[in-house]
């Protein structure tokens, strides 16, 4: 249709044919408006997380290592070398000390002379999974509870429980509080418990929280480099900083056949 008017049309034929434009374009537009709700569906809060930290992106590659100091109350608890699968399968954790950690799924092997053997499976899958979170959130046997915004820190959040299946994992009795930012969707919080080694009320009479920030893209997916560990309550948030950690030269790798081959004489914990 034109819409290039002479000025020697008559009024009557110009009210036509403006009528005749509106009627068009009413038709066109009650087309396209159902299209463009099938098109662009809403995300659920935990889809909009995993497409801020490129999920896709991350699991696109085999694995991924990377430089950790931790800290508690001043003192170093963990200097080490890891690489995981980005399926999370495997793991290795090679210690400032020459020693090393190792898991295939639920089993856990560790050099002889490891100085912190009590602490083994707690080393070999909980730094992985405060490392990992974000692309785990979709993980078979996590249940979330429903979203709602909450106040930390002097900043509003989208606020989500999570807990998981029985049997699920080396600790299903674990549970989170995820605080994320509403607009970016990115982590800024999370609350939680560790049952490994210890009773389920031990472990909720001493929550803790982590604080991730100093984020750096890799290869289009962002890694926080700094962690903080905090006292957190339900009712009162945060509390003091407890420990932090330190993370560098973070990398995608290609793993090859001895990557996370255990070694002769290790032991199964």
């Amino acid at each position: 249709m034109s819409y290039l008017f002479k000025s020697s049309v008559l009024c009557l034929t110009l009210l036509m044919c403006v009528t005749s434009c509106k009627n068009e374009n009413k038709k066109d537009k009650e087309v396209e408006v159902p299209e463009l709700i099938i098109d662009d569906e809403p995300m659920s809060p935990i889809e909009a997380i995993e497409k801020a930290y490129n999920k896709e992106a991350f699991l696109s590659n085999e694995a991924i290592e990377l430089d950790i100091v931790i800290s508690f109350g001043g003192k170093e608890r963990l200097d080490a070398k890891m690489t995981y699968l980005t399926n999370s399968t495997q793991g290795k954790i090679e210690l400032k000390d020459g020693t090393f950690i190792y898991y295939d799924n639920d089993k856990v092997f560790h050099s002889p002379d490891l100085k912190n053997e009590k602490a083994v499976r707690f080393d070999a899958y909980t730094w992985m999974y405060f490392l990992l979170f974000p692309d785990k959130l979709s993980d078979q046997g996590t249940i979330w509870s429903e979203l709602e915004t909450a106040e930390l820190n002097g900043k509003m959040y989208n606020k989500q429980g999570l807990t998981f299946e029985a049997n699920t994992g080396d600790a299903p009795d674990d549970w989170y509080v995820v605080y994320s930012d509403p607009e970016t969707h990115m982590l800024d919080y999370v609350a939680y418990i560790v049952t490994v080694n210890k009773s389920t009320e031990a472990a909720e009479a001493d929550p803790h929280a982590i604080g991730y920030s100093n984020f750096k893209t890799i290869d289009g997916v962002p890694f926080a480099h700094n962690w903080e560990f905090y006292e957190w309550t339900k009712d009162g948030g945060l509390g003091k900083v407890i420990g932090e950690a330190a993370i560098k030269d973070i990398k995608f790798v290609t793993p090859d056949a001895n990557t996370f081959k255990v070694p002769e004489g290790f032991i199964e914990k």
